[in-house]
């Protein structure tokens, strides 16, 4: 079976938690159940078929490093689940732009030297998918990255909260090169989000209408210290928010834009990667008595969406197979928070298994699978 051949851009905690679940999981049956994945073999392709080619990154800490010794490099902080030898995969110096913010300058120091020749690298190591893990707020230089991308001829999964797979004008650029791409936004496994998500169509389902909800995220790792800067929060918050209201509009209902909030709230440094939300529900049920809930959620982060970045990378290499272009709508749906269509969790899984079924490369392996 061929390989998936990948690039990170962004060698933070999110690429950590990626790199060692491709090792911890390298050997796993194809019948066994593994946390946050939806298969060990998703239409043909195993989690081991999943290569590194590349990764690019601006901290001078990192860059010129081989990238199984890069995701261990402070200030990543996220728990070490697996040993990961040497790569023979070199961390190249990125594009800056806005992708270092206030905060972050503080503990990271640029690399010297001149942004290395992304298209270049791409195209020589025949990469097939780059996975973006920018830093939140890091607007011009997705942009930047994606234009790369297109040049490259590479597949995209957007894992951060610029908009790119549900704007018209990304997805006729895409289209034209006969490119894919899913995004925007990744969604943990059991995250915020999708409890959230959840918890909002568990009451609508009862026909609970809600009249105030907010959720508050705080946690330790650099993608909070970063969202201390707010004016990097815009798209964050307008991506968090869309994917609970959208649920509630889906039902013909509302909610007033001062009765929801949803965003990151604080950064807690020895929190480190774990991050803590809590939510809040208000409603009011028969006879129109008001009632509450509130659920308190504690999730290592990073780790927390990995899985889900395994299965869109294999999505993604489905779409190249098949010379399918443009966003995949239904596995955005599922894998991330602000996608062109908002379907509900249970269609979006449904789009997504279908998905597979129909595109995959060796259809017996991946029914067997399920």
């Amino acid at each position: 079976m061929s390989k998936i051949k990948v690039a990170i851009i962004g060698v933070g905690n999110c690429a950590s938690s990626l790199v060692q679940g491709t090792f911890y999981y390298k050997n796993a049956k194809e019948t066994e159940k593994i946390p946050g994945l939806m298969h060990v073999n998703l239409g043909g392709y195993h989690i081991r078929d999943i290569e590194f080619t590349a990764a690019f990154d601006i901290d001078k800490n990192k860059v010129k490093k081989d990238l199984g010794e890069a995701i261990y490099t402070k200030p990543n902080c996220t728990t070490k689940f697996a040993d990961v030898p040497k790569l023979g995969v070199k961390v190249y110096r990125g594009m800056t732009h806005d992708g270092l913010g206030k905060y972050l300058s503080e503990i990271i120091e640029k690399a010297p030297g001149p942004t290395d020749d992304i298209v270049g690298i791409l195209k020589d190591t025949k990469t097939d998918v780059v996975i973006n893990y920018l830093p939140v707020g890091s607007e011009e230089a997705t942009k930047w990255y994606v234009e790369q991308i297109l040049d490259a001829g590479c597949a995209l999964v957007n894992c951060i909260p610029v908009f790119i797979a549900r704007e018209k004008y990304w997805q006729k650029r895409f289209e034209s090169r006969g490119l894919p791409v899913i995004g925007d936004d990744i969604k943990s496994q059991v995250g915020a989000t999708i409890l959230h998500r959840t918890l909002v169509n568990l009451f609508m389902d009862r026909g609970m209408p809600i009249n105030k909800t907010y959720q508050l995220n705080v946690g330790g790792n650099t993608d909070f210290l970063n969202m201390l800067e707010r004016s990097r929060l815009e798209s964050k918050k307008i991506s968090k928010t869309n994917a609970v209201t959208s649920q509630i509009e889906k039902r013909k209902l509302s909610i007033g834009a001062d009765d929801i909030y949803v965003g990151p709230s604080d950064y807690v440094p020895w929190l480190k990667d774990n991050k803590i939300c809590f939510l809040r529900i208000e409603g009011k049920h028969f006879g129109d008595v008001p009632m509450n809930v509130e659920v308190r959620l504690s999730v290592e982060d990073s780790p927390n969406s990995a899985g889900v970045v395994i299965d869109a990378v294999r999505i993604a290499k489905l779409a190249l197979d098949n010379n399918i272009s443009g966003t995949i709508k239904g596995p955005s749906s599922y894998f991330m928070k602000s996608p062109p269509v908002q379907y509900n969790d249970f269609e979006a899984y449904n789009l997504t298994e279908e998905y597979i079924q129909k595109y995959a490369i060796d259809k017996d392996k991946s029914k067997k699978s399920k």
